[in-house]
């Protein structure tokens, strides 16, 4: 992301109400305690691919037809209770019954898993049953506004008892999760504090939350449930990673993007630096100032990645909550006062935690990542939603690349981008830039061989296989491909035209 170029009118992306859906907390008493069933999602899911997770989905027209049809499914969320009854048919492949977990029919549940429109008919012949009488909603959370399309989830919880007797879970037949964990809540917060699992954000905070609840209610998930249900839900922190939390902050950034993304990085009991609040609006800064005060560290300093528009903040309003050192680059010290200027290697001592400065540039002279255990603050390397753009003045194409490159060498175990959610498959996603900006790279180039000579034809040339890109901005990356390729000498200029080089390269 970047701010947009100059001249160029993108239009916002509208956004749209939020979709529902809806996830079960299923947990069950253990031989030490109670338990909570997460199940590891599958390497090919779009969303948090190999994180583990809750059960469930989207409400379908399906789930509101069976709500219709079926008396025993009225009452408050009938629609989420209805869809996450089909969903544990279809991805656990048990429902709940009068006693406890049943397990489904196999050809019951393959003919859901193959058309989840068999769902009804199933219930209503009787082949399948189904209970909604212990089923309670926990609370609600609508997703932060990452990109356009937004959710609001239900988290429903069904406490199955004893785990004595209870029958097994087959992942056998579905593609969602491809493996499945019985643990206690605590178990599960301090392997994702380790780093050693991945656990969707949502899900990190509720099992927190259920920790918490457990320990005043003397251990009965029963009791923690109900106390759970009946308060009134805070404002939840969004935890990408321990020791990472983030809160999207509204910007003019490049659609579809319409937030960046401030992180609270360090040590949770300890100091932290507050990373891009590039607040322009009082609500926002305000909103910012909570997050930062229900932290139980302490705030040592503000840190700027670069200095784009929208990354910077209107700094007498920032001021007015947060009277901290300034942190970052030399070149980000040309735009806004720093205290310190951060030379890349450094070692940022947070707390327990360690990270480590790297300054990347290529997007932006001076742009910083910060790096440790829990992964890559990447700020615009790389993006969670939409694209990157290098500006051709003041960015550099074929470092951007070679800082990529580096970036992919250290194999961080997540990266939490500046604009959108945070990524999963870091390594999978650095190839997808590198290969996809050098075979640009290339295309451009053999527009120049084959006699473009203006910028709009080679822009035209070169993205020929991509008919949905901005015209504006195809030819804004084009002149970056074409500075880059002239600072290696395969192209030159001359009077607005673009020639091969045949004096030979440098």
């Amino acid at each position: 992301m970047s701010e947009v170029p100059t001249g160029v009118d993108l239009t916002p992306t509208n956004r749209k109400p939020p979709r529902p859906t809806a996830t079960l907390t299923l947990t069950r008493d253990g031989p030490d305690g109670v338990e909570v069933l997460l199940g590891l999602r599958s390497p090919t899911m779009r969303a948090f691919p190999e994180y583990w997770a809750f059960p469930g989905g989207g409400v379908s027209s399906v789930d509101h037809a069976a709500v219709e049809a079926l008396p025993q499914l009225t009452g408050p969320e009938s629609s989420t209770v209805a869809c996450i009854l089909r969903e544990m048919s279809e991805e656990l492949g048990v429902l709940p019954g009068p006693e406890g977990l049943m397990a489904l029919p196999e050809d019951a549940r393959l003919s859901i898993i193959q058309d989840k429109r068999q769902f009804l008919p199933l219930a209503l012949n009787g082949a399948i049953s189904l209970d909604r009488s212990n089923i309670c909603v926990l609370s609600h959370r609508i997703t932060p506004p990452f990109g356009p399309v937004q959710f609001d989830n239900a988290f429903l919880h069904y406490h199955a008892g004893s785990h004595e007797g209870m029958p097994d879970i087959d992942l056998e037949p579905q593609t969602e999760f491809v493996e499945h964990l019985w643990a206690s809540p605590l178990e599960i917060i301090e392997r994702w504090q380790r780093h050693e699992i991945k656990v969707a954000p949502p899900v990190v905070t509720l099992l927190m939350e259920i920790e918490r609840t457990l320990e005043r209610c003397g251990r009965s998930m029963s009791s923690a449930a109900a106390d759970i249900a009946k308060r009134l839900p805070g404002r939840r922190s969004i935890l990408f990673a321990h020791g990472v939390e983030v809160t999207p902050i509204k910007t003019a950034t490049l659609p579809p993007a319409d937030h960046t993304n401030a992180y609270l990085v360090g040590d949770p009991k300890g100091d932290f630096v507050l990373v891009d609040p590039a607040v322009r609006m009082r609500e926002d800064m305000e909103r910012l100032a909570v997050t930062v005060e229900r932290h139980r560290g302490e705030l040592v300093a503000i840190l700027f990645t670069h200095s784009h528009g929208d990354h910077l903040a209107d700094m007498s309003l920032l001021r007015e909550a947060f009277d901290v050192p300034v942190w970052g680059s030399e070149y980000t010290a040309r735009s806004v006062s720093c205290d310190r200027i951060l030379e890349d290697g450094e070692i940022l001592e947070l707390g327990c935690q360690h990270w480590e400065v790297l300054i990347t540039p290529g997007h932006h002279p001076g742009h910083i990542c910060l790096l440790s255990d829990a992964g890559l603050i990447a700020g615009d390397m790389l993006a969670g939603i939409g694209t990157i753009l290098i500006p051709p003045h003041t960015g550099n194409m074929m470092e951007y690349i070679a800082q990529l490159q580096r970036l992919q060498d250290k194999k961080p175990h997540l990266v939490f981008p500046s604009h959108g959610p945070v990524i999963a498959n870091p390594g999978a996603l650095f190839q997808h830039y590198i290969d996809h900006r050098l075979a640009r790279h290339a295309r451009v180039l053999e527009a120049v061989n084959h006699g473009e000579r203006n910028l709009t034809s080679i822009a035209a040339s070169a993205y020929a296989d991509s008919p949905d890109a901005h015209p504006a901005l195809a030819a804004d990356q084009t002149l970056s491909h074409l500075l880059a390729l002239e600072r290696t000498g395969d192209v030159e200029q001359s009077e607005g035209h673009w020639y091969l080089n045949t004096s030979g390269s440098e």
